[in-house]
């Protein structure tokens, strides 16, 4: 992909590829069968495959896996990357999630953060989700002072509604918004999506694959090994299971003929939806981040959306759960 083909991360001068890297997957939190050498060779896969965007958090590892594979596997290649990293989320010593949005620990949240990816700044820096013990202003103007600091280039929130947005934003300027977003969970495109283009804000959405659902890899009569954390969502149980098998037979029909894996075709259509900058596409192997980074070098055309429209549309509404 061709730097010309990068996008404008909100009203920055920051450009990002439309597929990034999701490294929650490298934390080897939920994930089963994580390791340092796939996780880096997987880094590099991205890189080389065109991804310039790589997504991680505070959280993603109980001591920082994440934000430290990023270190290790891209530091000699810092000024050729976009990296954006969240703070607000922590796990205590019995691994429970602990939310915390006060200025004191988004500070050294950010610190820590730096220090473990090795670098002296992030392009971009999230509030992972509202506290509901802190004003979304006193975050807010946090998060300003970190960047007037230099700490970030920019600021995002993740998992927030239209009227945080507005409380925040009236603080600090937005410059990415992350929900989830997938052909089955388009509730953004109510509310989100409106609110990110009449502010200027980009929209980098997570689970464009719906945790694998969309990869088209999951057998009907798939079984979850234990500690695998899909198994909770209603999307992967029951009758919704079953809906969710037949509506992915119909992509796979499609990505059949026009000689496309599923996953390139699903995330191929997320990438070129109207108010869409970026998707994360998460991994921990490489042939699974170069299978979807292929969606950057194509685009379907207007029939092959009309089709995969249809199939939502007879699909139906689906089940869904929040990531926070």
């Amino acid at each position: 992909m061709s730097a010309t083909e990068l996008r404008p991360l909100g009203q920055t001068d920051i450009r990002v590829s439309p597929v990034a890297m999701g490294c929650w997957p490298i934390a080897g939190m939920t994930s089963l069968e994580v390791n340092d050498p796939d996780s880096l060779a997987t880094l590099d896969a991205a890189f080389d495959a065109g991804i310039k965007f790589f997504d991680t958090a505070y959280c993603y590892g109980a001591n920082g896996e994440s934000e430290r594979l990023i270190g290790r596997g891209l530091g000699n290649r810092r000024d050729q990357i976009v990296i954006a990293t969240k703070g607000g989320i922590a796990w205590d010593a019995d691994g429970q999630r602990v939310q915390d949005a006060s200025p004191a620990t988004l500070r050294r949240q950010c610190d820590e953060s730096l220090q473990r990816l090795g670098t002296d700044r992030v392009e971009l820096l999230y509030l992972h989700g509202p506290d509901p013990d802190v004003p979304v202003a006193e975050s807010a103007g946090e998060l300003k002072r970190l960047m007037d600091a230099g700490k970030t280039r920019s600021v995002g929130v993740s998992n927030f509604n239209v009227e945080q947005l507005e409380e925040f934003h009236a603080v600090c300027p937005i410059s990415a918004v992350q929900p989830h977003f997938n052909m089955l969970q388009q509730e953004i495109t109510h509310d989100i999506l409106p609110w990110c283009e009449a502010n200027g804000a980009s929209a980098i959405i997570y689970w464009p694959l719906m945790k694998g659902l969309l990869a088209g890899k999951l057998s009907r009569d798939h079984q979850f090994a234990p500690g695998d954390g899909r198994a909770k969502y209603p999307m992967f149980q029951g009758e919704e299971w079953q809906k969710n098998q037949d509506f992915v037979d119909a992509l796979r029909q499609l990505a059949i003929q026009i000689g496309r894996t599923v996953s390139d075709v699903v995330i191929n259509w997320t990438i070129h939806h109207p108010g869409i900058t970026a998707a994360l596409c998460g991994a921990k192997r490489p042939y699974q981040i170069t299978e979807t980074a292929a969606a950057l070098s194509w685009r379907l055309s207007a029939d092959q959306r009309a089709r995969i429209d249809q199939a939502i549309a007879d699909r139906g509404p689906a089940a869904g759960r929040s990531a926070v």
